[in-house]
């Protein structure tokens, strides 16, 4: 398990990081969503060991991790933009990456380059962008270590590779002990494949939660109410994060059990309603809105 307590950073009068709580479980894919800015970058690379935390603690399985030689050797750490030598080949780095992690799997990552057809004595500046990123994913994935960090893994990569890629994630999860941290703002990405995820904005974490416990905690309900004073009853008896109107029709974002919001909203007498499936993206958007960071303020 990673145990992330009150962790705060700061870069000169930027406070990247501010008091940031979270336990990230072993045998899940764990995503850090957030605005632009929000620190996930940053806390992806403290819970590294990359960076040190001006305040608060890291640990890997009971250890801390900065300077903490034994619990770095359970984490590797894909960046945004992946690293090489200069004119190295695959092959380069796949020795390079025998000798840094020793559970490294090299005839697993060789039929892995096969797969994807990414030849091993090509230099790597030639490859595009997407190119390289599929290397250090399978880098990443067949250096053996408990913990893969990930920072926006699936950009660049086409919806093919980014297909495989969930599948090799999933698959490596079920040999061995395996979890992926994944920090993304590509929210349909991660929805596909995230287990629990952790809401980052302004350096401060909004909420970590399972994703199936908040789809079953948020709702989104159409409704057709013609007495509106029993639209605003309803209006009052309900937790509401967000409302819509077009004509008579009502759209709410609403916090709590669909069993309640249904008998809320059916002892209102509808003309017409319907439960509506809410993704990801939507539930990010309600709850940023909730904290002022709402899309309205950008464009007005």
């Amino acid at each position: 398990m990673i145990g992330i307590c009150n962790v705060s950073k700061r870069f000169e009068s930027i406070r990247a990081l501010d008091c940031v709580t979270a336990d990230i479980q072993e045998g899940s894919v764990y995503g850090i969503v957030g605005t632009n800015g929000a620190g996930k970058s940053t806390l992806l690379r403290v819970m590294c060991g990359i960076l040190k935390a001006d305040e608060g603690t890291v640990n890997i399985d009971g250890m801390s991790v900065f300077e903490n030689v034994q619990a770095k050797a359970r984490i590797c750490f894909i960046p945004d933009t992946p690293y090489y030598f200069i004119n190295a080949r695959v092959q380069d780095m796949m020795e390079y990456y025998e000798v840094i992690y020793p559970g490294f799997q090299e005839e697993r990552f060789k039929q892995f380059c096969k797969k994807f057809d990414l030849d091993l004595k090509r230099k790597l500046s030639t490859f595009s962008k997407g190119m390289k990123k599929q290397v250090s994913v399978l880098l990443g994935v067949c250096s053996g270590t408990k913990y893969l960090m990930c920072d926006e893994t699936f950009d660049g990569l086409d919806p093919v590779v980014r297909q495989a890629v969930k599948s090799i994630f999933i698959d490596e999860m079920m040999k061995r002990e395996f979890t992926p941290i994944i920090a993304s703002h590509n929210l349909r990405e991660m929805e596909d494949i995230c287990d629990h995820v952790g809401l980052l904005h302004k350096g401060g974490i909004l909420f970590s939660k399972d994703l199936e416990d908040m789809k079953t905690d948020i709702h989104k309900v159409q409704y057709v109410i013609m007495d509106p004073v029993l639209e605003r009853r309803l209006n009052g008896e309900l937790d509401i994060i967000k409302k819509e109107e077009r004509g008579t029709l009502s759209c709410i974002t609403v916090r709590g059990s669909k069993e309640e919001i249904i008998m809320a909203v059916e002892s209102k007498k509808p003309l017409f309603y319907e439960i509506l499936p809410l993704s990801l993206e939507e539930i990010f958007i309600s709850e940023t809105e909730v904290i002022g960071y709402d899309i309205k303020n950008l464009i007005d």
